[in-house]
């Protein structure tokens, strides 16, 4: 098991500094982000729009705004009206460098926002408990976000993260409720195939265009197989039951 040390929320969070909190529209950023403004008000909640959430993301995003009392401001790259607008204009859809929509729409966005702040105490991130070797090589890889991670602090997974929410009396995002995992872009490449058979049931449009986009590229977003040769009983998704008990109740923690 790999202990991930994760620094006492009492003692970074100054007054001096800013905390970054990002916001995803997702149920484990939100209750990472409610964690965080518990423990200081110096918080700037940032959500970064992509241009391809599902709508229902901005219910949810406004839902979470008047629950925690706090400003949930919103960015994104001028450049592009979407992650389909990326992967056309710069005809690269993903590969051993990542996703260019992650690249063009979120990171650069981040380094923006981090450039123009100079000073931050810490960034506040959505990793569960089940993703400690994915937020120990993040905090490898990005040292100079100085990332703080309250669900593995406090062993909160994604099922608990969504009975939160409800304690909240707030509704998960559509996509959850739609049998997604996450509440990703519609259309990720960064999916695999049972991601992208619940794509070609719940948004058609989206598979087909991204099927037709793949050709023209030459390039699948899925490693050895493009989407219009997937079989229809490829792959399965994770179902995301929520898990109540205590952490129902946040105070209770």
């Amino acid at each position: 098991m790999i202990h991930l040390h994760i620094q006492s929320l009492n003692y970074i969070y100054m007054k001096d500094s800013p905390v970054i909190c990002w916001f995803y529209a997702g149920i484990t950023s939100a209750v990472a982000t409610w964690y965080a403004l518990r423990e200081n008000e110096n918080c700037r909640v940032i959500f970064i729009k992509t241009g391809q959430e599902q709508a229902d993301s901005f219910r949810f995003l406004k839902e979470c705004e008047k629950h925690f009392d706090h400003e949930i401001e919103i960015f994104s790259n001028p450049k592009y009206s979407s992650a389909f607008d990326v992967w056309e204009r710069t005809k690269y859809l993903n590969g051993i460098g990542g996703a260019r929509c992650t690249l063009e729409l979120k990171k650069k966005v981040r380094y923006r926002i981090e450039d123009e702040m100079v000073e931050w105490k810490a960034q506040v991130f959505g990793f569960d408990a089940n993703e400690q070797k994915r937020a120990l090589r993040f905090s490898e890889q990005n040292p100079k976000a100085k990332g703080l991670y309250p669900l593995i602090d406090h062993l909160l997974t994604k099922e608990n993260c969504a009975g939160i929410v409800k304690s909240w009396g707030i509704e998960l995002p559509l996509m959850y409720r739609l049998g997604f995992p996450n509440n990703n872009c519609i259309g990720c490449v960064k999916g695999g195939k049972g991601y992208w058979n619940k794509v070609r049931d719940v948004f058609p449009e989206t598979f087909e265009r991204m099927s037709k986009l793949e050709r023209q590229l030459n390039h699948s977003c899925i490693n050895g197989v493009f989407l219009d040769e997937l079989p229809k009983d490829c792959g399965k998704l994770p179902v995301l039951v929520p898990s109540c008990g205590l952490y129902c109740d946040p105070e209770f923690l």
